[in-house]
Formats: structure tokens, sequence, C-alpha cells
């Protein structure tokens, strides 16, 4: 993945270059400005101020006093006329009352040199006009680009105030004496309630959406440079110096504060979907940290400060800006690119490589802002100049294809088996793409293409009324999440199947961590009150939730669901906060039997997890290793065998933080923490040991085992065997394993004549014992149900059926009698037992009848 980097253009430069692209057009009709497109001139001093609004209409702020309006493309579409009431008697930085009227663009006349005249950095003109500086500007947070509520930001003034703007630039309120001094940084938090403000008071304030005040979060004694809210709103990170502190708006609950620096941290950005943070340094570092401050990445230093920094709004890449360079890294910290942008030239479809014109010095980046389909940012730069940069070379990968996305609206596609390549041309520029399970899914700003990457000349076509946030794939369906309507679920001939919803859901936290899709089931974390300690399951085919959540102790953070077989083996692995793996079979929700099994866990340490793509294999990197359970439905088999279906690539030295990027066939591709990939081969034989059971060639999987000669794939088999009750393949495979006691039981059981009997007993092997009486009841085999029950000393329930059918209750009480001889001096103390004891019973009769029984 690379940058494509362009400056800025003047209205003359934009006639000059034509019409705008397909990309300037896709993003809508631009609000008209109050001042004439041609007459607009860029800024002339430092742009400290950047933001997309729900429309992908880009406004920004400079030191000059100007409000400007952009396109998508860099295109200067003219001033925004913002004409503000006088603000008298307020006391600015420097200790002058800032007692002039602000009229018009923010100051358009201030004096370009009043930078040098401050005693403070956020200092207000000591001129007569008493213009402030507008430090910060973030505009309501909107969930579709019909929100009317999208039109409003705010912005931080120099002169204590903040004020809330609609972008047609009329002022709808002013806050006074908001902080005394400077408002150094505002933000909206996630819901659009609330306005946290920090100021060179070194006080942390939260607002009411009207600017009341609600509570003063924190007062530190020095300026606070910035601030991030936490996903759920209930925290505030902001900086004190060299430090971090996370702080609960609720004053009950206590603080988390570390050191993240060697200097003065300037700049911090917290990402709702991913939950990580990142802070920018004077000491030319960026680092990156979870919740709890722990380090996962730093970064070498800079030869200059990093001044800003900005997470893509997806969560897997953010920005870092420093003077005269931008960087594009992962959210694990390693770069994808980085450009100098003092080498880039205006024209946007020339690469900055390429580039012969050097402009003049470029100055530090002082702020970042990314569209909301994440496809591009912007940057303010200390010179003025306003740069664009789009994400360019995005690639993926399936089984021998690749797509490569070279600009917004052409795909090519490479087979590389047949040395084969493909370009597929769009009208609209393209957002997100998908490729697995043999198509390739793709999303334009208004439409979704779906590819059988076979045959890519006939694709299904339909519209889309919002912009696709998230593609997540299946073996037979795919699911779309965009801000208009949710979670829908499609075919791959384009019918929408379902829709799923539930109350609290919030798409603008879903990522591909927390919701899993196979063809039957959709699960989605569900972050209700904040906490994601719950997993919801739907039908795939009615939208509906059909069973009780997965509840778990703690705050689960990765959730995948396995994609073969049928839904009565469909199975759930999910990761929590302290990095550990459980497995569920989801059928087991609904027995009681399994209900103590039901969140399982099977190892620790785990940074990352994925099922095979065609078959129940499931991988994960843990403890800096891979490990590999071949056949995870042992454990709802016989869980005592499931390590000898689990391999670990001991030599394999993954390092902290490894994700796996896909697991399809034998190959399992990891990303490094540095940004490495890594592909490892496991055992080939295991799928075709899938193919073989499903096909029920039993013999042909034995002749496999022999030829292969490992446990590991021996103890699959006797795993596959048993689930499907195939007796005679599981004594081969158990005997070969050793396992003398689960051999001579699985025998014994074969010997059997009755099916129903045979059933029961292989249920009461997997631990269903609930499942093995109802099976003996509805055969009629209530001696046989009877003498389970008191094999397993459950003589509450023996008695139970004893005296309900009123049969073989002398049997129950011959074996009644001899347990309290062993273990009660011939007494009974049971008063149930104690109401038939005048049945009467002897063994030789109790013999015949069992005798006839069996």
């Amino acid at each position: 993945m690379k940058l494509k980097i362009f400056h800025s253009s003047t209205p003359s430069q934009s006639s000059q270059n034509g019409a705008p692209n397909a990309r300037a057009s896709s993003a809508g009709k631009s609000t008209q400005s109050t001042h004439d497109a041609a007459t607009a001139t860029p800024h002339s001093d430092v742009v400290t101020c950047i933001g997309w609004n729900g429309s992908s209409e880009l406004y920004t702020i400079g030191d000059d006093g100007k409000v400007l309006h952009w396109s998508m493309r860099g295109d200067l579409l003219g001033n925004v006329a913002c004409e503000l009431s006088p603000v008298s008697g307020i006391v600015s930085a420097n200790g002058n009352a800032g007692t002039g009227t602000i009229v018009s663009a923010l100051g358009a006349d201030a004096n370009k040199n009043r930078a040098a005249q401050k005693k403070s950095p956020f200092a207000t003109d000591s001129s007569s006009n008493g213009t402030p500086y507008i430090t910060d500007l973030d505009w309501f947070p909107s969930k579709t680009k019909m929100s009317k509520s999208s039109e409003l930001f705010v912005v931080g003034c120099t002169d204590c105030t903040f004020r809330l703007i609609s972008k047609n630039g009329r002022v709808e309120r002013t806050i006074k004496d908001a902080h005394k001094g400077a408002v150094v940084k505002v933000k909206w938090n996630y819901e659009g309630s609330a306005i946290a403000t920090c100021g060179e008071d070194g006080l942390l304030k939260v607002w009411s959406r009207g600017g009341q005040l609600r509570s003063t979060v924190a007062n530190t004694g020095r300026c606070i440079y910035a601030i991030a809210w936490a996903p759920n709103s209930e925290r505030i990170l902001f900086t004190s110096g060299k430090d971090l502190v996370i702080k609960p708006i609720h004053s009950s609950s206590k603080q988390l504060q570390w050191k993240a620096h060697d200097a003065l941290v300037l700049c911090v950005d917290w990402n709702p979907l991913s939950n990580l943070i990142v802070s920018g340094s004077e000491d030319g570092k960026y680092k990156v940290w979870d919740e709890y401050g722990r380090s996962l990445f730093v970064s070498t230093p800079f030869d200059h400060a990093v001044t800003s920094l900005k997470w893509n709004p997806d969560g897997e890449l953010f920005a870092v800006g420093t003077y005269n360079t931008i960087k594009l890294c992962d959210k694990n910290g390693w770069s994808y690119d980085r450009v100098a942008l003092d080498s880039v030239d205006s024209d946007p479809m020339q690469s900055p490589s390429s580039t012969n014109i050097a402009n003049a010095a470029t100055g530090s980046v002082m702020a970042i802002s990314w569209t909301d389909d994440g496809t591009q940012f912007a940057m303010g730069t200390g010179s003025g100049q306003v740069y664009f940069a789009q994400l360019s070379d995005r690639k993926i990968e399936w089984n021998q294809f690749v797509v490569t996305l070279h600009d917004d609206l052409k795909l090519r596609i490479h087979d590389i088996s047949q040395d084969v390549t493909e370009e597929l041309d769009f009208r609209d520029i393209v957002i997100s793409m998908s490729l697995a399970y043999g198509h390739l899914v793709v999303c334009t700003s208004s439409q979704c293409w779906i590819y059988d990457v076979n045959n890519l000349t006939s694709p299904h076509v339909f519209d889309l009324k919002e912009t696709v946030t998230m593609i997540k794939m299946a073996r037979k369906c795919f699911l779309l999440v965009d801000h208009f309507a949710g979670v829908q679920t499609f075919s791959y001939e384009g019918r929408l199947i379902s829709n799923p919803k539930f109350t609290g859901l919030r798409t603008e936290f879903l990522n591909k961590d927390n919701l899993g899709l196979s063809n039957d089931y959709l699960a989605i974390v569900d972050k209700a009150q904040g906490q994601s300690k719950q997993i919801r399951i739907f039908d795939i085919q009615t939208g509906k939730q059909i069973m009780d959540p997965v509840i778990h102790n703690m705050e689960i953070m990765e959730v995948h669901l396995n994609q073969m077989g049928s839904s009565d083996n469909r199975m759930l692995a999910f990761v929590d906060r302290n990095r550990d793996l459980y497995i569920t079979l989801l059928k087991s929700r609904n027995l009681p039997d399994l209900h103590e099994f039901v969140n399982y866990k099977i190892c620790t340490m785990v940074d990352s997890v994925s099922w095979n793509d065609s078959t129940d294999m499931l991988v994960a990197c843990s403890d800096q290793k891979l490990t590999v359970w071949y056949y995870p439905l042992m454990f709802y088999v016989d869980k005592d065998l499931l390590p000898k279906v689990r391999a670990t690539k001991e030599q394999m030295d993954l390092g902290k933080s490894g994700r796996i990027e896909s697991f399809v066939e034998n190959r399992v591709v990891v990303r490094k923490l540095n940004g490495a990939r890594v592909t490892i081969n496991v055992s080939p034989y295991p799928k075709s040991l899938y193919q073989l059971q499903q096909e029920e060639k039993w013999s042909s999987a034995i002749r496999l085992c022999r030829f292969v000669r490992e446990y590991t794939l021996w103890a699959c088999l006797a795993g596959m065997s048993i689930k499907a009750g195939h007796l005679q393949t599981a004594e081969v495979a158990l005997a070969t394993l050793e396992e003398v006691d689960k051999l001579e039981y699985i025998t014994s059981i074969s010997r059997l004549k009755n099916e129903e009997a045979k059933s029961a007993e292989l249920a009461l092997y997997q631990r269903r014992p609930q499942e093995a009486e109802s099976i003996l009841l509805q055969a009629g085999l209530i001696y046989r149900a009877i003498k389970m029950n008191i094999l397993r000393y459950d003589w509450d329930r023996a008695f139970e059926i004893a005296t309900r059918h009123k049969v073989h209750v002398d049997t129950l009480l011959a074996y009644r009698s001899q347990y309290n001889e062993l273990y009660h001096d011939g007494e009974e103390l049971d008063k149930k037992f104690m109401q038939i004891r005048d049945v009467e019973w002897d063994w030789e009769t109790v013999k015949q009848k069992e005798a006839q029984e069996e």
C-alpha cells in the first residue's frame, strides 16, 4: 500500500485542469460558499485546523483567519464567511483584553507575522481588532450523510471561548469563559451528546451539546495539548507533560496514568474499533498502546517532533505527521509508506517520486483528517499548504488470485497459476473490496459488484444507499455494514437475505474482529453499556436471534465461526481481554448435558486466531508460536484426546502481536509486528482426512493414516469416526493410539445388537447422559435407562424412572442395597427408598431379568 499525495489547487488551477474526476463527482454536490470560488485564495499562514464533514467536504482554518472549503480532489471551492459576534472583556493569555469585533472569515486581515509577537503559543492578537486564533475544529459525528446534525462543527479559540458553527459559517452558539486562556482542543463524543475541551489553564471539561458545563474532569496545572474520547464515551484520554492519563468522567472511578514519552506529548488519538491508542511527542517518536497503558510499539525517532497523527476510521491504519513528512502506518506500528512533502507536485495524477518540482519548505504537518470511507486524508501544514493523500495499490489475496487497486476506478486481477491478468473499470470510486471463497465483492460509493473469480465478465450488481464500512464473507453468503441499513447479509447472486438487528446495535463500532459469519449463523459482540461481554447469535435466513447470548466474564476482543459442516457442528472461537482462547459448540447451548462445557479454554497468550477456509482446523498465534488444532470438535467427542489433535510449530518465532491474515488450504499467512509476512505450511493430510470423512470413505482414511504414520492424524480419525458412529474405524484408531480403556468401551458398544442402545452408549461416551437417557426411553429400553443412572450414581433419576414406569423396582433396590453395604453399613438414609423397602427382591431374579434385557 502506498500514498498518492498532491497539494491543493487554486480555483484558476482547477479550471485549467478541467472537470473534476470521478472521485470529486462521487462526493456529491459541494455546499455553495458565501464567497465566490474564483476570488478565493489559499492559506497564507499555518493551517491549524482541518476536518471532513459527513458529505466528504473539507474545511480548513489557518492562522490567517480564513475558513476555506475544498473538494475531495483538492480544488479550492471558496471561502466560508464566518461572522462572529463581538466577545468583549475577555482576557487573553498574554494579559490583554480582547475588545474588538470579530467579523468575517475569523479575521482575514490578521497580520501574517503576528506569531512572532506572541508571548504564549495560543495567545490572541494584541492588535486593536482583538482577532482570536482558531486552535481546533471537530465536526459533529454523523452516522449517515443525510444527518442534518453533521452540518455542525465546534471550534476552540484563543479568546477563552469555543463556538458551535454551521457549515455555511453561521455561529450557532458562543460559550464564553470556557477556560482561562486559550481553548486548545475540542472534541465531540461518539454519540454527539457531549463536548470535551482542554486549555492552557490545565483544565479538562465536559459540556453538554448545547454548551452547558457538566463537569470539570481534571486539573493538571499545565497546558493539555491533546484529548480523545474512549469508545464507550465514559473515559477521556489526555496529555499531561510527558504522561498520558485516562480519566473516567465519573469521579467514583480511578484514573490510569503512565509515562508515555521522554518529552512533551503533543498529540493522541484513540480508535473506537481497534481500541488502540497512538501518541506522538517532541521526542520524535510515536507509540501504540492498548487501553491499559501497555506499550505495543515504539517507533524509531524522527528528526523532528511528531506534531499530528490520526487513526483511519476502520482502525487498521493511522497517519503520522512531522516536519515536512507524512507516514502511513499499520495499526501495529510498522510503516507502509513515508513521503517527503516538499517533493510533492500539485498534479494528483503524478506520482510523488516522479516529480521534478521541489516546493518550498512545507513545515510541520499540523493537522490530519480522514474521510469517513477511509480512502483518503488531508493535511494542514506550517507553510499554509493543504495536502491530500489517497491510498494507492491496496492489495488482497486468496489462493492463486491477487487483486490490486491501482487507482480509485480500476482493479487488476492476477491469476498467478495461469499467469493471466484482467482489469475491471468502475464508474465510481472503489471504497472497499474483499476476496474469498471464489468470489470478489467490490463496493463503490454507489454500487456493490459481485464477481465469480473464474468468470469476471458477468457480475451481479445492486445499488447502495450508503457508504459501506465493512465486507465480511462466508462460503455461501456475505454481509455488508453501513450506517444507514446496519448489517445486511446477501447471497452471491446479490439477493438480500436478512437484516439482523437488536436494541443497542451500533454499526460504527463493528469491525471484522467483533463480528463472525458462517453459512447459517451470524455472531455479533454486543457492546451493551460498553462491556462487550456477550455475543448474540442470529440466524442468517431470518435475521432473528435464535438462542441465548454467549456470555463471558471478561470483555470479548475477537469472534470467529467455523465455515464447514452443518449447523449442528457450528463452533464459535473467541478471544477475551486476557488473550485467552475459548471455543463453544453453539448447539451445546441448548443441551443441558453440555452446559458446563459451553465455553472451554483451549489456549492462553493468544495474539490472533483463524479458522481454515475449507475444514474445521483452527490456528492461533500464541506465545510467539503457531498452534494448530486439526480437529477442535474433539473436545465435544472426547476431551482427553484434544491434546493429541494439537500441533505447535516450535521452530517458528513469530514475535509479539503476530496477526493471522489468512488460513487457506494448508497455508497460514502471518503478519509479524515489524510488517514482515511469513507463510507457514501446516500438515496437508488433515484436509485430505476431512474430505474422506465427508465422503464416508473410512477404509481410505485408515490407509491414509497408516501411510502418514502420525499420531495426530490417528487422533483426528478417532474423533471423526466416533462422532459419525463408525465404530470399526474408531477401534483401529484407538488401538494405534494405545488408548486401551477407550478401545474396550468402544468394542463393548459395537457388540450391542440394538442400534438405539449403541447410539445411547455413544452419547454417554461423549458426556451427554441426558441425551443418552432420552434415546433409551424413546426406544422403550427402560431397564437400560435405569441401569445407566445407577452406574452414574444418579439414584434420584433412577428411582424416578423405575417408579414412574413401574418396572425394575426390585432391580433398583438390589443395587441400592449393594451400594448401602459399601458406603453406609447397610443403612438406608434416603427417605424415597424407605417408602419402597417393602418391595421384595433377590439377586437371582434380578440377574434373570438382566439377562433377558441384554
